[in-house]
């Protein structure tokens, strides 16, 4: 039923026009959809891509690449680097023990 309002109101859409001269129009779609996603996940993750958020675990490592870039330029403030080396850490080790804890979830079905 869902699919037969999604494609009336579509439909209607092309008929009014509201879909004209939209960019990318005539091209083909770029679908950069992770195949490693489940399918029933990536509307859903696409959504939130397109919104700007990202799961925890790859806003966890892009805050790792940010500070191992920050330690390795940053070697006159001793403080500021032993601070990031700490935050590093304790960022690797949260992330491991979340892929360890999905592994074990995973492996138990």
């Amino acid at each position: 039923m869902l699919d037969f309002l999604v494609e009336r109101r579509l439909e209607e859409a092309v008929s009014r026009g509201e879909l004209s001269n939209l960019p990318g129009e005539g091209r083909p779609l770029e679908l950069d959809d992770d195949p490693l996603i489940p399918e029933d996940l990536r509307l859903a993750y696409r959504i939130l891509k397109n919104a700007g958020f990202v799961p925890p675990e790859v806003e966890a490592l892009n805050d790792i690449a940010r500070l191992e870039h920050f330690v390795n330029q940053n070697e006159e403030d001793a403080a500021a680097r032993a601070r990031a080396v700490r935050k590093l850490s304790l960022l690797k080790t949260r992330i491991d023990q979340a892929y360890y804890g999905k592994t074990v979830a995973r492996l138990g079905r």
